[in-house]
Protein backbone atom coordinates (compact mmCIF):
# COMPACT_ATOMS: atom_id res chain seq x y z
CA UNK A 1 0.00 0.00 0.00
CA UNK A 2 1.32 3.59 -0.36
CA UNK A 3 1.48 5.69 1.83
CA UNK A 4 -0.73 8.74 1.61
CA UNK A 5 1.55 11.92 2.42
CA UNK A 6 2.63 15.08 0.55
CA UNK A 7 5.73 16.45 -0.05
CA UNK A 8 7.38 19.24 2.32
CA UNK A 9 6.76 22.50 1.88
CA UNK A 10 3.74 21.70 -0.66
CA UNK A 11 0.37 21.47 0.77
CA UNK A 12 -3.26 20.40 0.14
CA UNK A 13 -6.14 22.53 0.79
CA UNK A 14 -9.23 20.74 1.84
CA UNK A 15 -12.61 22.82 1.48
CA UNK A 16 -12.47 24.97 4.82
CA UNK A 17 -9.25 26.41 3.61
CA UNK A 18 -9.62 26.50 -0.70
CA UNK A 19 -12.80 27.96 0.57
CA UNK A 20 -11.31 31.36 2.37
CA UNK A 21 -8.69 31.29 -0.53
CA UNK A 22 -11.02 31.59 -3.08
CA UNK A 23 -12.67 34.37 -1.25
CA UNK A 24 -10.06 36.36 -0.56
CA UNK A 25 -8.43 35.37 -4.75
CA UNK A 26 -12.41 36.95 -5.72
CA UNK A 27 -11.26 40.09 -3.93
CA UNK A 28 -8.39 40.38 -5.15
CA UNK A 29 -9.43 40.23 -8.68
CA UNK A 30 -12.22 42.56 -8.38
CA UNK A 31 -9.80 45.41 -7.19
CA UNK A 32 -6.94 44.44 -9.36
CA UNK A 33 -9.96 44.33 -12.29
CA UNK A 34 -11.51 47.99 -11.13
CA UNK A 35 -8.23 49.29 -12.01
CA UNK A 36 -7.59 48.27 -15.44
CA UNK A 37 -5.08 45.21 -14.94
CA UNK A 38 -6.40 42.11 -17.56
CA UNK A 39 -5.35 38.76 -16.33
CA UNK A 40 -2.76 36.47 -17.90
CA UNK A 41 -1.21 32.91 -17.45
CA UNK A 42 2.01 31.58 -17.75
CA UNK A 43 2.95 28.24 -17.83
CA UNK A 44 4.60 26.46 -15.03
CA UNK A 45 7.53 25.51 -16.79
CA UNK A 46 9.95 27.98 -18.54
CA UNK A 47 13.25 27.22 -20.24
CA UNK A 48 16.37 27.10 -18.05
CA UNK A 49 18.03 30.26 -19.67
CA UNK A 50 14.25 32.11 -19.06
CA UNK A 51 14.95 31.76 -15.33
CA UNK A 52 18.25 31.77 -14.62
CA UNK A 53 20.80 34.47 -13.77
CA UNK A 54 17.17 37.15 -13.79
CA UNK A 55 17.26 37.12 -9.98
CA UNK A 56 20.95 36.99 -8.54
CA UNK A 57 23.00 34.34 -7.51
CA UNK A 58 21.40 32.91 -4.11
CA UNK A 59 18.14 33.05 -5.78
CA UNK A 60 19.04 31.02 -8.58
CA UNK A 61 20.05 28.68 -6.38
CA UNK A 62 16.24 28.38 -4.85
CA UNK A 63 15.24 27.43 -8.70
CA UNK A 64 13.63 23.97 -9.33
CA UNK A 65 15.96 22.56 -13.00
CA UNK A 66 15.67 19.59 -14.44
CA UNK A 67 15.71 18.14 -18.06
CA UNK A 68 12.23 16.93 -19.41
CA UNK A 69 11.82 14.01 -21.41
CA UNK A 70 13.07 15.78 -24.36
CA UNK A 71 16.24 16.64 -22.79
CA UNK A 72 15.64 20.41 -22.51
CA UNK A 73 16.46 22.49 -19.37
CA UNK A 74 13.75 23.37 -17.87
CA UNK A 75 12.83 25.22 -14.35
CA UNK A 76 9.05 25.82 -12.77
CA UNK A 77 7.64 29.14 -11.99
CA UNK A 78 10.25 31.08 -9.65
CA UNK A 79 8.00 34.47 -9.69
CA UNK A 80 5.66 35.92 -12.27
CA UNK A 81 8.05 39.03 -12.95
CA UNK A 82 10.74 37.43 -15.47
CA UNK A 83 7.32 34.99 -17.10
CA UNK A 84 5.71 38.07 -17.65
CA UNK A 85 9.05 40.00 -19.39
CA UNK A 86 9.29 37.35 -21.50
CA UNK A 87 5.49 37.64 -22.73
CA UNK A 88 6.03 41.11 -23.28
CA UNK A 89 9.25 40.39 -25.48
CA UNK A 90 7.01 37.78 -27.28
CA UNK A 91 4.05 38.82 -28.25
CA UNK A 92 5.23 42.78 -28.44
CA UNK A 93 3.40 43.39 -31.92
CA UNK A 94 0.37 42.38 -29.93
CA UNK A 95 -0.29 43.89 -27.10
CA UNK A 96 -1.07 47.47 -26.14
CA UNK A 97 1.22 49.50 -24.37
CA UNK A 98 0.83 50.14 -21.25
CA UNK A 99 -0.04 46.65 -20.86
CA UNK A 100 -1.81 45.99 -17.34
CA UNK A 101 -1.95 43.15 -16.44
CA UNK A 102 -2.80 40.74 -12.94
CA UNK A 103 -1.50 37.24 -12.34
CA UNK A 104 -2.68 34.90 -9.90
CA UNK A 105 -0.51 31.15 -10.50
CA UNK A 106 1.58 29.26 -8.45
CA UNK A 107 5.00 29.91 -8.17
CA UNK A 108 8.17 26.98 -6.67
CA UNK A 109 11.11 27.82 -5.13
CA UNK A 110 13.48 24.91 -3.97
CA UNK A 111 13.95 26.70 0.17
CA UNK A 112 13.84 25.70 3.52
CA UNK A 113 10.80 25.41 4.95
CA UNK A 114 9.31 27.64 7.69
CA UNK A 115 6.53 29.72 9.04
CA UNK A 116 4.90 31.44 6.40
CA UNK A 117 7.49 29.90 3.32
CA UNK A 118 6.43 26.98 1.37
CA UNK A 119 8.44 25.56 -1.43
CA UNK A 120 5.12 25.90 -3.49
CA UNK A 121 2.94 28.60 -2.84
CA UNK A 122 0.28 31.52 -4.76
CA UNK A 123 1.62 34.77 -6.07
CA UNK A 124 -1.01 37.60 -6.74
CA UNK A 125 0.89 40.55 -9.19
CA UNK A 126 0.07 43.27 -10.95
CA UNK A 127 2.31 45.05 -13.46
CA UNK A 128 2.34 48.05 -15.77
CA UNK A 129 4.31 48.19 -18.43
CA UNK A 130 5.36 50.86 -21.57
CA UNK A 131 5.26 53.77 -19.29
CA UNK A 132 8.13 55.21 -16.70
CA UNK A 133 5.73 57.68 -15.73
CA UNK A 134 5.72 57.90 -11.82
CA UNK A 135 2.03 57.82 -11.57
CA UNK A 136 2.89 53.73 -12.76
CA UNK A 137 4.40 53.67 -9.29
CA UNK A 138 1.60 55.38 -7.54
CA UNK A 139 -0.99 53.55 -9.01
CA UNK A 140 0.45 49.67 -8.14
CA UNK A 141 0.77 51.62 -4.53
CA UNK A 142 -2.52 52.54 -4.81
CA UNK A 143 -4.34 49.53 -6.15
CA UNK A 144 -2.11 47.50 -3.30
CA UNK A 145 -3.61 50.02 -0.06
CA UNK A 146 -7.04 49.61 -1.93
CA UNK A 147 -6.74 45.25 -1.71
CA UNK A 148 -5.67 45.19 1.67
CA UNK A 149 -8.78 47.99 3.23
CA UNK A 150 -11.06 45.83 1.10
CA UNK A 151 -10.31 42.66 2.23
CA UNK A 152 -10.60 44.08 5.84
CA UNK A 153 -7.82 45.84 7.01
CA UNK A 154 -6.75 49.10 8.70
CA UNK A 155 -3.38 48.88 9.77
CA UNK A 156 -1.16 48.85 6.71
CA UNK A 157 1.64 50.69 5.64
CA UNK A 158 3.82 51.02 2.52
CA UNK A 159 7.07 51.24 2.69
CA UNK A 160 9.17 53.37 -0.27
CA UNK A 161 12.41 53.71 -2.16
CA UNK A 162 14.55 53.95 -4.81
CA UNK A 163 17.38 51.83 -5.29
CA UNK A 164 19.31 54.38 -6.93
CA UNK A 165 20.14 56.13 -3.80
CA UNK A 166 22.48 53.11 -3.71
CA UNK A 167 24.37 53.66 -6.61
CA UNK A 168 25.69 57.05 -4.93
CA UNK A 169 27.36 54.56 -2.39
CA UNK A 170 29.53 52.56 -4.83
CA UNK A 171 26.98 49.40 -3.02
CA UNK A 172 27.88 46.46 -3.82
CA UNK A 173 24.90 43.54 -4.55
CA UNK A 174 25.78 41.43 -1.54
CA UNK A 175 26.17 44.67 0.13
CA UNK A 176 22.42 45.86 -0.72
CA UNK A 177 21.25 42.18 0.43
CA UNK A 178 22.99 43.42 4.11
CA UNK A 179 21.19 46.47 3.89
CA UNK A 180 17.93 44.86 3.00
CA UNK A 181 18.34 42.66 6.25
CA UNK A 182 18.05 45.75 8.60
CA UNK A 183 14.61 45.06 10.78
CA UNK A 184 15.48 41.21 10.73
CA UNK A 185 18.52 41.36 12.54
CA UNK A 186 19.64 45.11 14.01
CA UNK A 187 21.76 47.65 12.75
CA UNK A 188 25.04 46.35 14.83
CA UNK A 189 24.53 43.12 12.88
CA UNK A 190 24.27 45.11 9.66
CA UNK A 191 27.66 46.97 10.23
CA UNK A 192 28.90 44.05 11.14
CA UNK A 193 28.37 42.05 7.92
CA UNK A 194 29.19 44.98 5.96
CA UNK A 195 32.41 45.47 7.34
CA UNK A 196 33.22 42.44 6.29
CA UNK A 197 32.00 42.51 3.17
CA UNK A 198 33.99 45.15 2.11
CA UNK A 199 32.65 48.63 3.69
CA UNK A 200 35.08 49.51 6.36
CA UNK A 201 33.30 52.54 6.20
CA UNK A 202 29.65 50.74 7.17
CA UNK A 203 28.87 53.11 10.48
CA UNK A 204 29.27 56.07 8.44
CA UNK A 205 27.62 54.12 5.21
CA UNK A 206 24.79 53.78 7.74
CA UNK A 207 24.44 57.49 9.10
CA UNK A 208 24.81 58.86 5.40
CA UNK A 209 21.54 56.60 4.08
CA UNK A 210 20.00 57.38 7.65
CA UNK A 211 19.94 61.43 6.53
CA UNK A 212 19.01 60.33 3.18
CA UNK A 213 15.89 62.33 1.07
CA UNK A 214 13.41 60.72 -1.33
CA UNK A 215 14.85 60.96 -5.25
CA UNK A 216 13.19 63.44 -7.36
CA UNK A 217 11.31 60.49 -8.83
CA UNK A 218 10.20 59.59 -5.53
CA UNK A 219 9.31 62.67 -4.77
CA UNK A 220 6.49 62.72 -7.32
CA UNK A 221 5.38 59.05 -6.05
CA UNK A 222 4.80 60.73 -2.68
CA UNK A 223 2.99 63.76 -3.94
CA UNK A 224 0.57 61.84 -6.41
CA UNK A 225 -0.16 59.41 -3.60
CA UNK A 226 -0.91 62.31 -0.79
CA UNK A 227 -3.30 63.94 -3.24
CA UNK A 228 -4.99 60.70 -3.65
CA UNK A 229 -5.87 61.12 -0.21
CA UNK A 230 -3.06 58.43 1.52
CA UNK A 231 -1.31 60.23 4.81
CA UNK A 232 2.20 60.09 5.05
CA UNK A 233 3.69 57.99 8.23
CA UNK A 234 0.32 56.83 8.57
CA UNK A 235 -0.27 54.94 4.71
CA UNK A 236 3.56 55.52 3.02
CA UNK A 237 6.56 56.47 4.31
CA UNK A 238 9.96 56.79 3.08
CA UNK A 239 12.35 53.86 4.17
CA UNK A 240 16.11 54.51 2.93
CA UNK A 241 17.11 51.77 3.92
CA UNK A 242 15.06 49.21 1.58
CA UNK A 243 16.69 47.25 -0.59
CA UNK A 244 14.68 44.21 -1.79
CA UNK A 245 17.14 41.49 -2.41
CA UNK A 246 16.30 40.67 -6.48
CA UNK A 247 18.68 42.12 -9.26
CA UNK A 248 16.31 43.07 -11.44
CA UNK A 249 14.52 46.43 -9.54
CA UNK A 250 16.45 49.81 -11.17
CA UNK A 251 14.48 52.86 -9.23
CA UNK A 252 11.51 52.63 -7.26
CA UNK A 253 10.92 50.06 -4.59
CA UNK A 254 8.01 49.10 -2.12
CA UNK A 255 7.08 46.87 0.27
CA UNK A 256 3.63 46.61 2.63
CA UNK A 257 3.49 45.77 6.53
CA UNK A 258 1.26 45.16 8.82
CA UNK A 259 1.15 46.37 12.63
CA UNK A 260 1.63 43.48 14.82
CA UNK A 261 2.19 41.29 12.10
CA UNK A 262 5.93 39.40 12.68
CA UNK A 263 5.99 36.81 9.30
CA UNK A 264 7.28 40.04 7.55
CA UNK A 265 5.85 42.37 4.10
CA UNK A 266 2.64 41.31 2.31
CA UNK A 267 3.19 42.16 -0.71
CA UNK A 268 6.58 44.02 -2.34
CA UNK A 269 7.91 44.95 -5.73
CA UNK A 270 9.23 47.99 -7.65
CA UNK A 271 10.54 49.46 -11.22
CA UNK A 272 12.47 47.36 -13.46
CA UNK A 273 13.44 48.84 -16.31
CA UNK A 274 15.89 46.89 -17.50
CA UNK A 275 14.52 43.32 -17.13
CA UNK A 276 12.47 43.04 -20.52
CA UNK A 277 15.22 44.26 -22.65
CA UNK A 278 17.07 40.68 -21.94
CA UNK A 279 14.47 39.19 -23.59
CA UNK A 280 13.34 42.17 -26.50
CA UNK A 281 16.54 43.42 -27.55
CA UNK A 282 15.71 46.96 -26.31
CA UNK A 283 14.79 48.48 -22.60
CA UNK A 284 10.81 47.95 -22.08
CA UNK A 285 10.32 50.20 -18.49
CA UNK A 286 8.11 48.59 -16.28
CA UNK A 287 6.67 48.38 -12.28
CA UNK A 288 4.70 45.90 -10.41
CA UNK A 289 4.20 44.25 -7.02
CA UNK A 290 3.41 40.73 -5.98
CA UNK A 291 1.18 39.94 -2.83
CA UNK A 292 2.42 37.19 -0.82
CA UNK A 293 -0.79 35.46 -0.76
CA UNK A 294 -0.12 32.74 2.31
CA UNK A 295 1.11 35.55 4.77
CA UNK A 296 -2.02 37.21 3.72
CA UNK A 297 -4.46 34.32 4.58
CA UNK A 298 -2.56 34.13 7.61
CA UNK A 299 -2.76 37.78 8.61
CA UNK A 300 -6.44 38.03 8.30
CA UNK A 301 -6.81 34.56 10.20
CA UNK A 302 -5.14 36.98 12.81
CA UNK A 303 -7.42 39.65 12.69
CA UNK A 304 -10.40 37.61 12.25
CA UNK A 305 -11.53 39.06 8.59
CA UNK A 306 -11.90 35.18 6.55
CA UNK A 307 -15.27 33.93 6.21
CA UNK A 308 -16.10 31.20 8.80
CA UNK A 309 -18.58 28.72 6.55
CA UNK A 310 -17.42 25.22 6.52
CA UNK A 311 -19.17 24.93 2.54
CA UNK A 312 -20.26 26.79 -0.14
CA UNK A 313 -23.53 24.82 0.23
CA UNK A 314 -26.33 27.18 1.64
CA UNK A 315 -29.11 24.30 1.60
CA UNK A 316 -29.48 20.95 1.45
CA UNK A 317 -32.74 19.37 0.05
CA UNK A 318 -33.54 15.94 1.54
CA UNK A 319 -34.78 13.11 0.16
CA UNK A 320 -36.78 10.59 1.71
CA UNK A 321 -38.33 8.50 -1.33
CA UNK A 322 -39.30 8.08 -4.43
CA UNK A 323 -42.73 9.06 -4.34
CA UNK A 324 -41.19 12.36 -3.49
CA UNK A 325 -37.96 12.31 -5.13
CA UNK A 326 -39.33 14.80 -8.47
CA UNK A 327 -40.39 17.51 -5.79
CA UNK A 328 -37.34 17.17 -4.23
CA UNK A 329 -35.47 17.60 -7.47
CA UNK A 330 -37.82 20.39 -8.33
CA UNK A 331 -37.20 22.51 -5.53
CA UNK A 332 -33.23 22.31 -5.88
CA UNK A 333 -33.40 23.34 -9.49
CA UNK A 334 -35.34 25.85 -8.31
CA UNK A 335 -33.11 27.01 -5.41
CA UNK A 336 -30.16 27.14 -8.16
CA UNK A 337 -31.99 28.80 -10.87
CA UNK A 338 -31.86 31.59 -8.09
CA UNK A 339 -28.38 31.79 -7.23
CA UNK A 340 -28.52 29.58 -3.97
CA UNK A 341 -26.34 27.51 -3.52
CA UNK A 342 -28.35 23.74 -3.13
CA UNK A 343 -26.88 20.46 -2.45
CA UNK A 344 -29.07 17.22 -2.92
CA UNK A 345 -28.66 14.25 -0.41
CA UNK A 346 -27.85 11.35 -3.06
CA UNK A 347 -28.93 8.52 -0.90
CA UNK A 348 -32.51 8.07 -1.47
CA UNK A 349 -34.71 7.01 1.39
CA UNK A 350 -32.05 7.91 3.63
CA UNK A 351 -33.38 8.34 7.23
CA UNK A 352 -33.96 11.64 8.23
CA UNK A 353 -31.59 11.78 11.09
CA UNK A 354 -28.73 10.39 8.80
CA UNK A 355 -29.23 13.74 6.28
CA UNK A 356 -29.45 16.07 9.20
CA UNK A 357 -26.21 14.39 10.94
CA UNK A 358 -24.65 14.69 7.07
CA UNK A 359 -25.51 18.85 7.16
CA UNK A 360 -23.87 19.34 10.66
CA UNK A 361 -21.08 17.77 9.98
CA UNK A 362 -20.36 19.83 6.69
CA UNK A 363 -21.60 22.60 7.90
CA UNK A 364 -24.74 23.45 5.60
CA UNK A 365 -26.50 26.07 7.74
CA UNK A 366 -30.22 25.41 5.79
CA UNK A 367 -32.03 21.51 4.82
CA UNK A 368 -35.48 21.55 3.43
CA UNK A 369 -37.27 18.82 4.58
CA UNK A 370 -39.84 17.61 1.47
CA UNK A 371 -42.07 14.43 2.50
CA UNK A 372 -45.01 13.53 1.20
CA UNK A 373 -47.39 15.92 3.49
CA UNK A 374 -45.39 18.74 2.77
CA UNK A 375 -45.52 17.78 -0.89
CA UNK A 376 -49.32 17.18 -1.02
CA UNK A 377 -49.81 20.68 0.25
CA UNK A 378 -47.37 22.41 -1.97
CA UNK A 379 -44.86 23.61 1.05
CA UNK A 380 -41.43 22.46 2.39
CA UNK A 381 -40.11 22.54 5.92
CA UNK A 382 -37.25 24.67 6.08
CA UNK A 383 -34.63 23.86 9.44
CA UNK A 384 -32.29 25.99 10.42
CA UNK A 385 -29.23 23.94 11.85
CA UNK A 386 -27.69 26.82 13.82
CA UNK A 387 -30.84 26.98 16.24
CA UNK A 388 -32.56 24.17 15.26
CA UNK A 389 -35.82 25.79 14.47
CA UNK A 390 -38.29 25.43 11.09
CA UNK A 391 -40.48 26.65 9.83
CA UNK A 392 -43.08 25.65 6.50
CA UNK A 393 -42.89 27.55 3.81
CA UNK A 394 -43.53 27.69 -0.27
CA UNK A 395 -40.42 27.45 -2.40
CA UNK A 396 -40.79 31.28 -3.30
CA UNK A 397 -40.53 31.93 0.79
CA UNK A 398 -37.34 30.03 0.53
CA UNK A 399 -35.81 31.65 -1.75
CA UNK A 400 -36.82 35.15 -0.48
CA UNK A 401 -35.69 34.07 3.18
CA UNK A 402 -32.39 32.67 1.59
CA UNK A 403 -31.41 35.17 -0.34
CA UNK A 404 -31.77 37.88 2.64
CA UNK A 405 -29.85 35.79 5.04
Amino acid sequence: MIKPQTLKGFRDFLPKDAKKRQFVIGKIREVFECFGFDPLETPALEYAETLLGKYGNEADKLLYLFKDNGDRNVGLRYDQTVPLSRVVAQYQQQLPLPFKRYQIQPVWRAENTQKGRFREFLQCDIDTVGTDSPLADAETIDCTLTTFRTLGFSNTTMLLNDRTLFDTQNLTKQQIIILDKLDKIGKDEVIKQLIAAGRSDAENLMEVLAAAKPTDRLSQVIETLKNQGYKQEVDFRFAPFLARGLDYYTSTIFELTIAGYGSGSLAGGGRYDKLIGQFSGRDVPAVGIAFGFDRMIEAMEEHNLLPTEDTVTQVLVGVFSQETLAASLATASSLRSKAINTEVFLENGAKLDKQLKYADRKGIPFVIIQGPEEVAKGVVKLKDMKNQSQEELTVNQVVAKLLSS
